[in-house]
């Protein structure tokens, strides 16, 4: 009974990682931790910097699974998250809403970069991701959100996401997304998707950003970049599907420098 009990409440899984500068002009990784569908995988670094892979060991987030993901990159130290493949919301055995958390924390001096591959609502799921980054003055963050609407020729399920960043304390990013059935009115409206069905957006924190604030500007048709409350820029961008995301975050990134 207790198995029975355990799946029709749902997985809970926590994934943590701690990147410390090992004083030898590397980064270190003295947490490296994942259960259950979430596993962790150091992978090849380059320089000063320390490389994860996020591997998906089960399918999911299912509906009623809590997900939840921290890392924490101290002074010094540069660390690069990715993950193996995309994530997919997937439906579960109950209609409970399914969560997965992110927590991210960058002292000063320190480098993150989160850079994982896309989200897939899958139609009958439901998802609620919250991302939250906390920053020191003088961090340096690339972070990366990619959300698909459905897999080839379905419809989505509803799929709620909270961005939310802080620079010494400050919030300069508040965002909160709502897609697919039962969502609010207009999500798909020419003032939101637009009726694409891929959404993302890259976030940059850099200090010098501080006294030359990005200048904001149209990139294409359907992607913008324009300067936040503190030394930071946002780039969003919606699509017709991933690939061709990618290629506008990538192309947005490559001319922020």
């Amino acid at each position: 009974m207790e198995g029975l009990t355990a799946a029709v409440a749902g997985v809970r899984a926590t994934a943590r990682i701690l990147a410390r500068d090992d004083g030898r002009g590397g980064t270190s990784l003295p947490v490296l931790e994942g259960d259950g569908p979430l596993a962790l995988r150091r992978t090849r670094g380059s320089g000063t910097e320390a490389r994860v892979m996020l591997v998906g060991a089960m399918s999911g987030p299912l509906g009623g699974d809590h997900f939840t993901v921290e890392a924490g990159v101290e002074a010094g130290a540069r660390l690069r998250v990715g993950s193996a493949a995309a994530t997919i919301a997937l439906p579960g055995q109950t209609k409970d809403e399914a969560r997965y958390d992110v927590r991210l924390t960058v002292a000063d001096g320190a480098e993150l970069q989160w850079l994982p591959e896309q989200l897939i609502s899958a139609h009958g799921s439901d998802l609620y991701v919250t991302t939250r980054v906390d920053l020191g003055a003088t961090a340096r963050l690339v972070l990366r959100e990619e959300q698909v609407l459905g897999r080839a020729g379905e419809e989505p399920g509803r799929l709620g996401s909270r961005l939310v960043v802080r620079v010494a304390g400050r919030t300069v990013l508040d965002q909160e997304l709502a897609c697919g059935p039962g969502a609010p009115g207009g999500w798909d409206g020419p003032a939101v998707l637009a009726g694409h069905r891929a959404v993302g957006q890259v976030v940059v924190v850099r200090p010098e950003f501080a006294a030359e604030p990005v200048a904001a500007r149209v990139l294409g048709e359907t992607a913008a970049v324009v300067p936040l409350a503190g030394p930071a820029a946002l780039v969003t961008a919606v699509a017709p599907d991933a690939l061709r995301l990618r290629r506008v975050l990538d192309e947005a990134l490559a001319s922020l420098g």
